[in-house]
Parts: structure tokens; C-alpha cells; sequence
């Protein structure tokens, strides 16, 4: 089974700011935007997710996406590990399959597929 990390989601405080700021640097808007609670830019292949949630990032700080080829298949091996995976594996707006899982120490992890893949 292949995986890479394809992603890092950021909280942010405010959306239209950080869009600029990542904007400025190359990125480009593949979904969401100044005014959007979610935002997705591309760097080539990866992707940098902002997330407004109108709290201050504190100990908070994102996510890290994992490509995998089933999100299923690691959500069913994480349940049988006796994890509690946040919720079941399900399809995003934005187009991918996902689910999120924190590790011990809180760390939030997802693990998506494209879902034109």
C-alpha cells in the first residue's frame, strides 16, 4: 500500500490574511478562498489547507494528510487496533475521501484518496 504525506492543514485567525500571505508565495487557490472558512492551495503536487475556526492556533495547530489508497481499509485497521478514529471515512466537498484519528499525544492525523483517483 502506498502512502505520502500530501498535505499540512494550518489553523489560522484570519482567513483572508493567510490566503494572501500563501498566495504571495506561489500557491494557488485550488478550493475555497479569502472568504472561506476552508481554504486548499496548491504547491505543485502538495497542498497547504487553511482552516479558520475562530479560535487563536495555540497548542491547536493543524492537521497532516496522508494519501493512502484506501482510507477504509487504515480507518477498519485503526478500529481493530482499538483506536477511535473521530468519525467513519466519508466524502469531502473538495473532493477527496477521508477521515481524521489523533495520535497519543493529541496530533490530528488524516488520511485521505482523491476522489477522481
Amino acid at each position: 500500500m502506498s502512502m505520502e504525506i500530501n498535505a499540512i492543514t494550518f489553523v489560522v485567525t484570519d482567513m483572508a490574511t493567510s490566503v494572501g500571505f500563501y498566495t504571495n508565495l506561489g500557491g494557488e487557490i485550488v478550493y475555497g478562498g479569502a472568504d472561506a472558512s476552508f481554504t486548499s492551495l496548491s504547491f505543485g503536487s502538495n497542498f497547504v489547507n487553511l482552516l479558520q475556526t475562530g479560535e487563536a492556533p495555540g497548542l491547536r495547530w493543524g492537521r497532516v494528510v496522508f494519501h493512502v489508497d484506501s482510507p477504509d481499509a487504515i480507518h477498519d485497521t485503526a478500529i481493530a487496533a482499538g483506536y477511535a478514529p473521530e468519525f467513519a471515512p466519508s466524502d469531502a466537498p473538495w473532493g477527496e475521501r477521508y477521515f481524521h484519528i489523533r495520535d497519543p499525544d493529541g496530533h490530528e492525523l488524516s488520511f485521505a484518496r482523491r476522489l477522481d483517483q
